[in-house]
């Protein structure tokens, strides 16, 4: 029998909790590198399934997934009468928190172009698309809501239509898709008191002014609703989504755009690129620090243990010397241990993870290049480990098993 193997089997409880130990460690190293990983995901994964070529923000902004973006609405027409544009559309993006059935409910409202987009490229595991103009939604199964539950958001009732799974933003908070129309009555719904207090408010600045005195009719006419005022704008979106046609160049269509001085033109990847920089950059270097941290205890952890039991057979060790054992010999026999040990410990993290990982609040998406790149990192830290040991090995005198 191997010599390491039976040392071990002499101290199995130490080796096995240790082993424990280490297998915990590398199961949330596993884990961080895969909640970055779902992190990119889960950013990316919308701006993907949108599948435009070109995004129109707000001028000197970074878009809506980085930062807040406000355009007209209008600007889709102009868009669309660009050489080279095959379609364009609208896209409304905002984070909402709501109370539903005594629970706080967040989730992300994402508007569609409809009737042009009616969300027939969401993944559905359930359901369907928008199918009208008012009052439907398709959510994301993590928000809980069924098909054909009633959810009251502002002053309307909405009714689920279709479910999808997976699609969440960057917080983690499910997506939920209406048509551009409800997501903009949603973002800007302010209660009927704010109203009254505008109406009135713009009631007074026109009885004030010279054009109120002199017609009279304006005055009801600034109490009304706004939509019924000419000079205001149509709520702003968050931007628009250009498709360009078959064989069209995308650096002519940016170069028309780019001579628009409200707006500034993104690729599909360097939306993604930007989103990246912003919001994902800081948690990848922060998991990143406790990776690092996590495998420098796992490896302090493995060298004591070894270490230890180098120290509880160190007459065993000089029996082996005297006998005329190689340091070799010896050397291979704990660095056999801290691999084993390591390679236990790999083993349960992989386990646990398999398990545990799908239970977790955030996406964790663990790669095969991931799982060989901890492979070769627990492989160097068990060989590091078992220096310590080796080195005290390699001290100890044959007389010492002499020594009474």
């Amino acid at each position: 029998m191997n010599l390491a193997i039976r040392d071990i089997r002499h101290h199995a409880g130490r080796f096995v909790f240790t082993t424990l130990g280490v297998g915990l460690l590398l199961m949330i190293v596993m884990g961080m590198g895969g909640i970055y990983r779902g992190l990119i995901y889960e950013a990316t994964l919308l701006v993907d399934r949108l599948g435009a070529d070109l995004w129109v923000v707000q001028g000197t902004t970074r878009g809506p997934f980085a930062e807040i973006s406000r355009i007209a609405a209008n600007l889709e027409d102009r868009v669309r009468v660009v050489p080279g544009v095959a379609r364009a559309r609208r896209f409304v993006s905002h984070t909402i928190q709501r109370e539903h059935n005594g629970t706080p409910l967040r989730m992300v409202v994402q508007g569609v172009a409809w009737p042009d987009d009616q969300g027939d490229w969401v993944p559905l595991v359930a359901g369907r698309g928008l199918r009208q103009a008012h009052f439907e939604l398709i959510a994301d199964q993590s928000l809980g809501l069924p098909l054909g539950e009633r959810i009251k958001l502002g002053k309307d009732v909405y009714d689920v239509v279709g479910q999808t799974h997976g699609l969440v933003g960057t917080g983690g908070d499910g997506l939920a898709f209406f048509t551009v129309s409800d997501a903009l009555a949603i973002q800007f719904d302010v209660p009927g008191e704010a109203v009254r207090l505008e109406r009135a408010a713009r009631r007074a600045r026109v009885e004030d002014s010279d054009l109120g005195r002199l017609q009279p009719l304006l005055v009801e006419r600034a109490a009304g609703l706004s939509s019924g005022i000419p000079a205001f704008a149509t709520p702003p979106v968050s931007a628009i989504l250009v498709t360009l046609k078959p064989g069209a160049s995308e650096a002519a269509v940016r170069r028309i755009l780019g001579t628009w001085p409200d707006i500034s033109v993104y690729s599909t990847q360097e939306q993604k690129d930007l989103l990246l920089a912003g919001m994902v950059d800081k948690a990848r270097r922060q998991l990143g620090l406790f990776r690092v941290l996590l495998i420098i205890i796992s490896t302090i952890i493995i060298a004591l243990i070894i270490y230890t039991l180098t120290l509880d057979k160190l007459r065993d060790i000089a029996l082996l010397k005297l006998i005329g054992a190689r340091n070799r010999f010896i050397g291979g026999l704990i660095l056999q241990q801290a691999l084993l040990m390591g390679a236990c410990g790999f083993g349960i993290a992989w386990c646990l993870g398999f398990y545990l990982f799908p239970f977790f609040p955030r996406l964790v998406l663990i790669e095969t290049p991931d799982l060989v790149s901890l492979g070769l990192i627990v492989l160097l830290i068990s060989t590091l480990a078992s220096l310590l040991g080796i080195w005290k090995a390699l001290r100890i005198e044959p007389n010492t098993v002499l020594a009474v």
